[in-house]
């Protein structure tokens, strides 16, 4: 960047663009003989032609074409800020980076991000899943703009971030129609032995679920591992076991996957944190996601009465 000149580039990316250096010197205000000078100069700074002449006219070189392709992504990008800057401040597209822990369930993670979606201003929302404490790195290099978890940070890291609790579910099974009526018939004796999808991420609701079974002398029988909450989904639609989701989603996982609901374990929860970092934020859109979300508890409430 020492050694390369802006306007020099921009003058060459107008003349490129209009194809001829008196309409280039038209558009940018500038006599043709200063505009010829100044290409002139940039040409001998960066050691080759950018241009050819070919019937009176001006043909990019191959050098040139290079220089082209990246002053056109540089410029056309500027344009762009130019056109967004220009803008009352109010009317801005807000841009929105979420990291979101891959092992909430992937239609939790939608009702968690949704509102974002629904605020008047534009916002251009970039999802990232991953591991928590990767993902909490990444919310401290300001790569990410809140974090979206089911875990609250390790108390080491308290001064560093802010957690906001928003929203609670029980845990519930679900399986297969012809499964489902098995382990309904005598539940929950009837879970012995019979075959669970679990998920391999280091979720904390399966540490709780793993002590209910052991709480209702439940031998489990992990037919599959899998560290995706969608495809453990598919596996039990096809009835290679039964797997648990939040009682939260509970019509949607039977309508989406064509499973049963089994029975709902309301001694495993699954909590939901939104992670900020300490300083707070003012984008209105990470300000949407920090609010507490009630309805989705209430779900639970009206689907055990």
């Amino acid at each position: 960047m020492d050694n390369l000149n802006l306007r020099h580039l921009h003058y060459f990316w107008v003349i490129a663009r209009e194809g001829s250096i008196v309409r280039a010197a038209e558009s940018l205000e500038l006599t043709p003989q200063t505009l010829s000078g100044q290409l002139a100069t940039f040409e001998s700074a960066l050691g080759n032609a950018l241009f050819r002449r070919a019937n009176r006219a001006l043909q990019l070189t191959d050098f040139g074409q290079t220089v082209f392709g990246y002053a056109d992504d540089m410029f056309q990008t500027a344009q762009a800020l130019t056109d967004v800057l220009r803008q009352p401040p109010e009317n801005r597209p807000l841009s929105l980076s979420v990291g979101i822990a891959a092992s909430i369930h992937k239609l939790i993670a939608y009702h968690l991000t949704a509102p974002a979606l629904s605020l008047s201003r534009e916002v251009r929302l970039n999802c990232r899943t991953g591991d928590t404490t990767e993902l909490l790195k990444r919310l401290v290099q300001r790569e990410l703009d809140i974090v979206l978890t089911d875990r609250q940070p390790a108390s080491g890291e308290a001064g560093q971030f802010r957690s906001h609790r928003l929203a609670s579910s029980s845990m519930s099974l679900f399986a297969a129609p012809e499964l489902a009526e098995t382990l309904s018939a005598d539940f929950p004796a009837s879970l012995d032995r019979q075959p669970f999808l679990a998920t391999s991420l280091d979720a904390p609701y399966i540490s709780a679920l793993m002590n209910w079974f052991s709480s209702q002398d439940i031998r489990v029988k992990v037919v599959a591992e899998v560290d995706d909450s969608a495809l453990i989904k598919v596996f039990g639609r096809e009835g290679l076991g039964y797997f648990a989701a939040p009682t939260a989603i509970r019509d949607e996982v039977c309508r989406q996957y064509q499973v049963v609901h089994v029975a709902s374990i309301q001694e495993v929860r699954d909590t939901l944190y939104a992670v900020t970092r300490a300083r707070g934020s003012h984008n209105a859109a990470v300000t949407e996601l920090l609010r507490e979300r009630p309805e989705l508890d209430d779900k639970i409430e009206k689907i055990e009465q």
